[in-house]
Parts: C-alpha cells; structure tokens; sequence
C-alpha cells in the first residue's frame, strides 16, 4: 500500500527549492575538510540515512507535571491523530519511522487495523510499553502498593497478564520487543524488605520472559525515583543488569538518559552495559535537576556525543543492536517541533560519534596521553555535521529546515480547528 503522507510533498520541495543550493555548499565545503582528515562524506551519508529512531505515541501530546498542564490547540487525543502527527515528524525528519505505544493509553479494539492504518502513513511500530504503574478504570486490583513486585500474588498475577496482552498487541502490531518499566518501591524506611521486592520482580518478569514469542525481546526500564521517593526497586543500572542476567537470555536494560542522579556518569554505564552484553536500548532525553524529561540534547549535547562515543566504540560486538527511541515530556512547546529538534540532536551527536579517529583515540589512551585524547574526542564533537543531515533529509524527501517547513504547513492551526480540545489534567497523556 502506497503510503498517503498528510502533507503535500510538492509543498515541501518548494520550502526546501531556496535552500539547496546553500546546503550543497555547505556540503561539499565540509566534504573538502573531511577529506583532509581521510575521511569520505559520501560514507557518512549513508551511513546516516540508515539510522533511525522511534517516536513514544504519548510525547505528540503536551505534557504536565503533578500540578498543572496546559493543552495545546489541535494536539491528539487519541492514537489515530497521534500516527497523524507522527507521520509529520517522519515526513520532514525522515529519521522517525517507527512508533512505540503504550498499553492501555493507546487500546483499540482492532489491532491488525491499527497497524495498516499506520502502514498507510508510511509509519511501523517499535516496542509496546506495558502499564502497572497506575491503576485504570475497571481494573481489579489496585497497583498501589506495587505490581510485578506487589507482596500480594494476586496483584503480581495481575500485572503478569497484562503484560501478556501487550505482548499479544505487539505481535499483531509487527512489534519485536516489549519494555518494562514499574514504579514499585517505598517511600519510608522500613515499608518493603528491599531483598523480597527485587525477588518478587524477576519471578514475575521471567514469567513474562518465558512467554516471549520468537524473536522478541524485553527491555527492563530502570529509574532512580519517583513516585516511590525512598527506595525503587529497579532504581540504577547494576539492578537492572542483574535482574536481566536472572530474567533470561533476551532481557536487557534500556538506559533513559534522565533516569540518574545529576553526576553519574551516563556514558560508563552505556560502555559496562554494552561490554556484558545487555544493553537493549535508549530513551533519549534531557535533564538539568532531575528526571526531567527535557528535549534530547537540549542540556548536555556533548554527554549526549560521549554516550554515542561508546555506543560506536561497541558497534560490531556480537548480539549489539541497541534500540533507539525517544522519550520526553513537552510542557511548553509544540510536540511536533520539539520531536524534530530532538531527532536531529540525536542524529548529530551519533554522527560526529563516527568522525572520531579511532586509531588516534586507541593509541593516545594505550600510551596514557589524557590530552592527545581529549582533543580527539574534542575535533570529533566541533565538527558541525549540520550540512550532511539536511543534505541526507533533503535526499530522502523531507525538508532542509523542517520547523520552518512545518510552521509554513499550517498543520497545527488545521488540526486546532479539527480536533476536540484535549484534557486539562496534570499528567502527560
């Protein structure tokens, strides 16, 4: 089925028509300088092209915090305008083909419909999100004093099979991977046997684990708080590795990058992870206090290049196929706009990861020279890779500029005038 992008493609060549020649410029000016240093844009470029990274059904909508959200006009309130507006991101990024849902806030009655549906906007869907951090109405049992890690079987059986009907949902979706993240956890010392919750956890994970289908894969979500403040019990890296290691051979830990305390040391934990053979993924996003959830790259873009460093560095290992996605809560932009400047953070760091001079790097750290090593990393993360990225969009059929290009489309102000409004209440669904 021939895919029906919702904008006109001959309006985006003619957003893009006064901008080529200035990025073919561009292009071949830093192609020139490349090639000083031995190495081939061309090569770079497709290389580029080739990467891709998936978009969370609920980041199209504006987010909240405990206390407040302001809606935006014309943002969806449900998983068919949601693909509609990720169809846009994919359109003008050309970097985002893939959607990661989250069960139950994006529940249709007709699965294999919801998959053609997304076919025909040229979109295919990444890993499904189960839910048991919060309760939803008509459920049984109550989430609140924890799920998979609950003391009561009753509960745990409970969240078990609901991540058994969101594996069921990937199946029919094309999906290939299911991602866990629970909020289990205390919030005052002497609430939970802190041994007894962990276990708790891998029975009922491996439980999960054993009824994977063919192919799949689980992702186990670690985070260092909230909502339980005191103690999580999948709260760092080293749990979730070890759990992984418990759970089964396709278990392994998805790194959110707001997920830690302000000083760790993100792209360490990318480098172990990836040296025992379990990192499964990312959630790429920002953080300045917390687990803020700020635009990729909107803080910190050099650690995002230093975690993308390691990521390269791994690149050939057996078994290494990390899964790309992006996870962030926008409280006072426009979804659509804030997705595409995330993509594009994410494509830049992971491409100036690739300029590094590996051989120089390998030498300078053999032989202890912490400067000579500094400034490879450093001549890597300088390099303005900007023109290849519009360049490889461009070839693909999206746009040079694409908020400019998206602004011009007018699709927001359309949709405001389509769209029911949506809810005013905190959160971020």
């Amino acid at each position: 089925m021939a895919a029906q992008m919702p904008l006109c493609e001959d309006a985006i060549a003619g957003w893009n028509a006064p901008l080529l020649g200035d990025v073919r410029a561009d292009y071949d000016m830093l192609g020139n300088r490349l090639a000083r240093r031995g190495i081939a844009i061309d090569a770079l470029a497709a290389r580029l092209a080739g990467f891709s990274v998936a978009l969370p059904s609920w980041g199209l909508g504006r987010g909240g915090t405990r206390f407040a959200k302001f809606p935006l006009p014309g943002e969806p309130t449900g998983i068919h305008e949601k693909l509609e507006d990720c169809a846009v991101v994919q359109q003008l990024g050309r970097t985002t083909p893939r959607v990661s849902l989250h069960l139950p806030w994006d529940k249709v009655d007709d699965w294999r419909g919801l998959r053609q549906e997304a076919g025909a906007l040229g979109l295919s869907f990444d890993a499904v999100n189960s839910n048991s951090f919060q309760d939803q109405p008509g459920q049984p049992l109550s989430y609140a004093a924890g799920s998979l890690a609950a003391t009561d079987p009753a509960v745990r059986s409970q969240a078990i099979r609901h991540n058994l009907d969101c594996i069921e949902a990937g199946v029919a979706l094309g999906s290939g991977a299911i991602t866990i993240w629970i909020g289990d956890g205390g919030n005052l010392p002497g609430q939970q046997n802190l041994a007894r919750a962990l276990d708790r956890y891998i029975e009922a994970a491996r439980v999960i684990h054993e009824a994977l289908p063919d192919g799949w894969r689980m992702f186990l979500e670690h985070k260092l708080y909230e909502p339980a403040f005191y103690t999580t019990v999948v709260a760092d890296w080293g749990t979730s590795l070890m759990a992984a290691q418990e759970i089964g051979p396709r278990a392994s830990c998805l790194v959110d990058l707001g997920h830690h305390a302000p000083t760790v040391n993100i792209e360490q934990i990318v480098a172990r992870l990836a040296r025992a053979g379990r990192l499964g993924g990312f959630h790429f996003n920002d953080s300045k206090y917390g687990d803020d959830d700020l635009d990729a790259g909107a803080i910190n873009p050099h650690q995002l290049f230093l975690v993308m460093n390691e990521l390269v560095e791994a690149h050939g290992l057996p078994g290494f196929d990390p899964a790309y996605m992006i996870d962030q809560s926008h409280n006072v932009t426009d979804p659509i706009e804030s997705l595409l400047s995330s993509a594009e953070a994410i494509q830049t760091a992971w491409l100036k990861a690739w300029l590094v001079d590996r051989e120089a790097l390998h030498a300078a750290q053999e032989t202890n020279d912490a400067m000579l090593a500094f400034r490879t990393l450093r001549d890597a993360y300088a390099t303005d890779v900007r023109p290849i990225i519009a360049g490889v969009r461009a070839d693909a059929g999206g746009a040079v500029d694409p908020i400019r290009a998206y602004r011009a489309s007018g699709w927001r102000a359309e949709k405001a005038r389509e769209r029911k409004a949506a809810a005013s209440a905190p959160g971020i669904v």
